[in-house]
């Protein structure tokens, strides 16, 4: 409330007192902003003979002023000005708003700003008019102009400082009505809003206590409980509940009462009238109150039964086409098998034929006859490694690999891997070695060689001229790790998998380098058989490791 002030006199002031406790218990009692407005109006007139009052309110997008209070205009004026356009030259009202500033019109008729709008004012006599900003904060609490307030004279007028302050007083006044109305309207908007959701949304909905018993359900909940709002109204969430899903939501609560969580979503099961189950996805969430504590809980429920089902269906649909599926795909790859390895075995065998018929049809000086048997010999070895490798495979698939588990020394395996492939390093320029390897492992010491060999040879065949293959075995985390990392060109990470696919060499079959394209195959199965894993780890420019973890001995 204003303070009496010292620039009116004791009467003006405790009438001042009155007018205003007067318009405080409008607002307070919830009058309309109009209602309010021409209480202020009003008030300023019986203080003020022989003037006429008004409020402009500015509307909301800012650019306009509409009729807010003018008991004692003219009908038609106050029609006339409503919608004004704020701006340099719009009247006193519409120049106060643009300027932020009192703008005191003596005469209408000499007044320049008054000039689009003289022709409405003086057929109503109205021949001066002063205006005051309002000023006050925006929804968004921004401060600036809300509207204006202006007075009107029938004659040349000049107001007097006595005027001045009672207008100062009850601008304030009408400052405070149209922010209170805006405030006031935002908020039953916002809650008129809230409720139109609340009630019309095709979701479940529930306010309850931080006990967890309903305050407020909408439609959609009692609809899918087949239970009316005034069975739910005070009943506890738990009692339409599954027991055996009590536990969940009790711990879903607690989360959000205890502050843990603001939300928490999960699924459960709740029971319609006559104990009918219903699956529901629910989300619960915190309403806190204006202090910050938690007032209660925002329940929403979705029901996913006929959804949950519809999954079911599809999930065994699925298993069913995933097992014909298998059963083609095993024998797709069974002959896909069958026609790599026989694509494998041909070019040998061709080379046996080719050069045995040339042993036995031509008279050979003694350098081409050991030549061919040479070429001979070394077809028959590729031939019996690829069956041993097939061989091998076919035992590990079958769970019939015979395997001698004992304590294998890494250090002294990796010093003979390294000293058996050093001539093979040597040929393709590139630097093998053996680092601070050390540690034993659970292993079949004829079987970790051989896959010992397969990854070393890989990353001699397929390095760079100059690069480098580097050995070493580790204790890890309750097991031993023995890696291979080379220098090579790398492999990008979508074909990291195609290296354990029996026969694809991922393009390698165009090079120089021989081989099946069993080796990785084969040495994945040997390490698993073994218990261990064989990892590969590659990135395009910058060589790949090959990882193969072990039981510690």
């Amino acid at each position: 409330m204003l303070p009496l002030t010292p620039d009116l006199d004791h009467a003006d002031s405790l009438e001042l007192l009155h007018r205003q406790t007067t318009v405080l218990e409008l607002i307070a009692g919830g009058a309309s902003l109009a209602e309010v407005l021409t209480a202020v109006t009003v008030a300023l007139e019986e203080l003020m003979p022989a003037s006429r009052c008004s409020v402009l309110v500015r509307d909301e997008d800012g650019a306009t002023l509409r009729h807010g209070a003018a008991p004692s205009l003219p009908a038609a004026y106050s029609a006339a000005v409503d919608g004004i356009r704020i701006g340099a030259d719009a009247g006193s009202c519409g120049t106060a708003a643009y300027l932020d500033a009192e703008v005191v019109a003596e005469d209408i008729t000499l007044d320049s700003r008054w000039t689009g709008y003289r022709e409405l004012a003086l057929p109503h006599g109205l021949r001066a008019c002063w205006s005051s900003p309002i000023r006050g904060r925006s929804l968004n609490g921004a401060p600036g102009v809300l509207g204006t307030f202006a007075v009107y004279h029938d004659r040349p007028h000049r107001p007097a400082d006595r005027e001045r302050r009672l207008v100062e007083r009850f601008t304030h006044l009408a400052s405070v009505a149209v922010e209170h109305a805006r405030l006031f309207g935002a908020l039953a908007e916002s809650e008129e809003r809230f409720r139109r959701a609340f009630e019309d949304n095709a979701i479940g909905m529930a306010l309850t206590g931080l006990d967890g018993r309903f305050g407020k359900v909408n439609r959609a909940l009692h609809d899918m409980l087949g239970r009316t709002e005034h069975e739910l109204l005070g009943a506890d969430l738990m009692s339409v509940l599954q027991p055996d899903a009590e536990a969940v939501a009790t711990s879903a609560l607690r989360e959000c009462v205890d502050g843990i969580r603001d939300s928490v979503q999960f699924e459960t099961t709740m029971l319609r009238a006559g104990d009918e189950p219903v699956r529901v996805a629910a989300t619960v969430s915190v309403v806190h109150g204006a202090d910050g504590a938690p007032v209660y809980l925002s329940v929403n429920v979705l029901d996913v039964t006929a959804r949950r089902a519809a999954q079911r269906d599809r999930t065994a649909r699925r298993e069913a086409e995933l097992a014909r599926g298998v059963a083609e795909a095993a024998s797709r790859a069974k002959s896909e098998f069958l026609s790599s390895l026989s694509h494998e075995l041909r070019t040998p065998m061709q080379a046996i034929t080719g050069f045995t018929e040339l042993l036995g049809t031509l008279a050979l000086s003694p350098q081409r006859h050991e030549a061919a048997l040479r070429h001979i010999a070394g077809a028959s070895s590729h031939i019996l490694a690829l069956v041993d490798d097939v061989l091998d495979i076919a035992a590990i698939e079958a769970g019939a690999l015979p395997l001698h588990l004992g304590d294998v020394d890494l250090g002294a395996l990796v010093d003979e891997v390294v000293d058996l492939l050093q001539p093979l390093a040597d040929d393709h320029d590139v630097t093998l070695c053996g680092r601070g390897t050390h540690g034993t492992a659970r292993a079949d010491p004829r079987r970790l060689r051989q896959v010992l060999i397969n990854l070393v040879t890989n990353g001699v065949r397929y390095n760079r001229v100059g690069g480098s293959v580097r050995v070493l075995a580790e204790h890890g985390a309750g097991d031993v790790r023995l890696r291979v990392a080379d220098s090579g060109p790398g492999i990008p990470a979508e074909l990291i998998e195609r290296l354990f696919v029996p026969f694809d060499r991922l393009g390698a079959d165009e090079g120089t380098e021989p081989g099946a394209g069993l080796g990785m195959v084969l040495a994945r199965g040997l390490t698993e058989a073994m218990g261990g894993r064989l990892t590969v780890y590659s990135e395009p420019g910058r060589g790949t490791t090959a990882e193969v973890r072990l039981r510690v001995s």
